[in-house]
């Protein structure tokens, strides 16, 4: 198995990849996950006039610069140049969620999936954080990759 994944080296000890030899090139990752809470949570969330002020403000600011730290989060993730994240909340009003998306890029040698990934995590518990105190049974889930462009694996998008 330390044969097919690239973050271990043959004694199966972990590694940073070197992407050294890579080609640069543009790169971009969407993400997705939800946080699903009662209709009344939801309506409040949506008002914008919670006690700690925009949950959508906060979770998307928190979710860009989650994206700008995530080689400090992750391991063994490079520490790349991001050149744009975005985060975006909408609701999902018959799932009685705040659904959460965002994109990254760069142009260089390694993708960007964990920092979309990192961005829709933390947009997601600064969701939770905000509104805990109104609603506790809040679910933070469905937190996946659904497409990322360039690089040598190519393209993917979730079916």
């Amino acid at each position: 198995m330390a044969n097919e994944l690239t973050h271990l080296d043959r004694s199966g000890q972990a590694r940073m990849v070197d992407v050294g030899g890579k080609p640069v090139t543009m790169r971009e990752a969407l993400a997705g996950g939800r946080v699903r809470m009662s209709a009344q949570t939801l309506r409040k969330a949506l008002a914008g006039d919670s006690k700690k002020g925009s949950v959508r403000a906060a979770a998307e600011f928190a979710g860009i610069m989650a994206a700008k730290r995530t080689a400090e989060l992750i391991p063994l993730c490079h520490q790349i140049a991001l050149s744009s994240v975005t985060v975006e909340i909408n609701a999902d009003e018959a799932a009685g969620a705040l659904m959460v998306t965002a994109c990254a890029k760069t142009t260089g040698q390694t993708g960007v999936e964990m920092e979309a990934l990192t961005a829709v995590a933390v947009a997601c518990l600064t969701i939770y954080d905000m509104l805990k105190a109104l609603d506790r049974a809040m679910v933070i889930d469905s937190i996946t990759l659904l497409e990322k462009k360039g690089g040598a694996s190519g393209d993917y998008r979730v079916r």
